[in-house]
């Protein structure tokens, strides 16, 4: 897969923790790889997971951990409910908000599923920069975009908005400054048009979801490449034009 990316044009990725297990796994994996970073988190959905905080914190203590998460609600499913999800988020943000000023500072990637106005007043009582947060596999609309964007986040888009389905997510996309946007591909799940229904996703992918974007927002590829690449360089810490 890295080799694919490479070959499309992409030439970092950041494999993204789920539970604590998998976020250690995932910073020795890219201690494997010059290409590959991570990040250390709990996502809403593995809140019920057996957990150990001790092994998220080594996970961001690793050279190769640029951010924490994923973490935030996600409304989408019923199980696990909003009162079994909000306690770990809340102890995952304390947490982060310590190891922060211990290992030094990261940003955070937030997963939000039709949670925006409920998610937004919790990380603003973390104490956390506001600016260090990027909404991942963005999927709301123009309302929830403008709520995120004033609140002071960035905003990162996946296959979704290449979908003729998902109209409402292109116009979010089109509100977004240029300075607070990123794409990926949430791999292995959403694989963009016009390879949409593929499985898995692949990080190779992520040119389409920049294609789209370019031409949505009607600026010049080498441009729009140009600027997410070093947008994510900036908020991740990457080494500039590690993604070339």
């Amino acid at each position: 897969m890295i080799s694919q990316a490479r070959a499309a044009g992409v030439g970092a990725l950041i494999t993204v923790g789920t539970t604590t297990a998998d976020s250690l796994a995932s910073a020795q994996l890219a201690g494997r790889h010059p290409e590959v970073w991570s990040t250390a988190g709990v996502h809403p959905l593995h809140a019920l997971d057996p957990r150990d905080w001790d092994q998220m914190r080594r996970a961001g203590a690793h050279p190769r951990c640029v951010a924490w998460g994923e973490l935030g609600l996600d409304r989408h499913y019923p199980s696990p409910t909003q009162e079994e999800q909000r306690p770990v988020l809340e102890e995952q943000l304390a947490l982060v908000a310590r190891w922060n000023d211990e290992l030094g500072a990261k940003p955070v990637v937030v997963h939000c599923r039709r949670a925006v106005a409920d998610l937004l007043p919790v990380l603003a009582s973390s104490g956390l920069p506001r600016d260090r947060f990027v909404f991942h596999c963005f999927t709301e609309g123009p309302d929830e975009a403008r709520a995120v964007l004033d609140f002071g986040a960035w905003i990162s888009f996946t296959g979704v908005v290449t979908f003729r389905s998902a109209p409402e997510v292109q116009r979010a996309a089109m509100l977004v400054p240029m300075d607070r946007l990123m794409c990926e591909t949430d791999a292995p799940y959403l694989a963009p048009e016009p390879v949409r229904g593929t499985r898995p996703c692949t990080p190779a992918m992520v040119m389409h979801v920049a294609r789209h974007l370019a031409v949505l927002r009607n600026v010049p590829w080498e441009d729009f490449e140009r600027t997410v690449d070093a947008n994510a360089c900036r908020f991740f810490g990457l080494p500039e034009g590690c993604g070339r």
